[in-house]
């Protein structure tokens, strides 16, 4: 099964597993992390999935959309590593991706 790395507001890592098929918010909602509240449930409507991607592996993700792109901009701590959890499918190809939870807006 593909790991994720996610780093918790702390600067906590933690190495987490993941199906293919589920999103990077899925499976963090899934391994109980309480700090991304993911509230549209992966709609694309709300920005509360936001999570700063490890420059590594943004070659290996799906352009972004207007949706996204436009919910980002409403976010303090939007940086160009910046992604919605919703929006990254995660499987195989994203092994070992390192996400970090930026602050709450």
């Amino acid at each position: 099964m593909p790991k994720l790395i996610v780093v918790t507001r702390d600067g906590t890592e933690h190495v987490v597993e993941g199906d293919d098929g589920l999103t990077v918010m899925e499976v963090i909602r899934d391994n109980g992390f309480d700090e991304l509240l993911a509230l549209c449930g992966g709609c694309c409507s709300c920005a509360t999935c936001h999570v700063h991607v490890d420059p590594a592996f943004a070659d290996r993700l799906p352009d972004m959309g207007e949706d996204e792109n436009d919910l980002l901009d409403s976010s303090d701590h939007r940086t160009g590593q910046s992604r919605l959890g919703c929006q990254i499918p995660f499987g195989a190809t994203l092994d070992g991706l390192k996400v970090t939870i930026p602050p709450e807006d």
